[in-house]
């Protein structure tokens, strides 16, 4: 097994991946370009979701990896680069998920006490577009903005909608193509 190299400058690449990371969620819908020069990860895992792990994860930080994902590569890489243990679902402020992934509930949702303790969840999927899909509303959006995700599972944006109607706790989720960056903060409402 090969385990896949971490940024090049580790303070210069975590710096640029997050103020992208940054700038996707203080624009929730914003398509965001990822970094140029990112590492190479393991497949299946692409390199703005393993830039994220690289950036935000530490030896502190639990993380739950899709089935999908959790190829021997992956883990071994990012136990190597980041020290982050793994964990269940209800137990990790982060999780990389791909295609189907999980319900939206099986993930921390925080407490009305720390709602901050709530997970991200870091979703590859197929393709992002800011001309046609959902129409977002709420903080960080100046009046509304559209947002497609392709590669989601059917039942997501009802799923959505719940997580979003128990603000200020949920779950929040960044979305990464190949090469780009979108968030959904939880308190980010869908309008049909």
């Amino acid at each position: 097994m090969s385990f896949a190299a971490g940024f090049a400058d580790p303070a210069l690449g975590a710096q640029a991946t997050f103020r992208c990371l940054l700038e996707a969620i203080a624009h929730p819908g914003r398509i965001v370009r990822a970094p140029d020069g990112l590492p190479l990860p393991p497949a299946p895992l692409l390199p703005p979701a393993y830039a994220a792990a690289l950036t935000l994860l530490d030896f502190e930080t639990p993380l739950w990896v899709d089935p999908s994902l959790a190829a021997p590569g992956v883990i071994e890489s990012l136990r190597l680069q980041c020290g982050c243990p793994l964990a269940p679902p209800a137990k990790a402020p982060f999780a990389l998920l791909a295609g189907g992934g999980m319900p939206l509930a099986a993930f921390d949702q925080g407490t009305p006490e720390y709602p901050d303790r709530s997970a991200t969840l870091i979703w590859q999927v197929d393709q992002l577009s800011d001309d046609r899909g959902v129409r977002l509303t709420g903080p960080g959006i100046r009046v509304s903005t559209l947002l497609q995700v392709e590669g989601l599972p059917a039942d997501f944006w009802p799923l959505w909608g719940m997580n979003h109607s128990q603000f200020p706790l949920g779950v929040d989720v960044v979305f990464v193509t190949t090469d780009q960056i979108a968030a959904l903060p939880r308190s980010t409402e869908v309008r049909a």
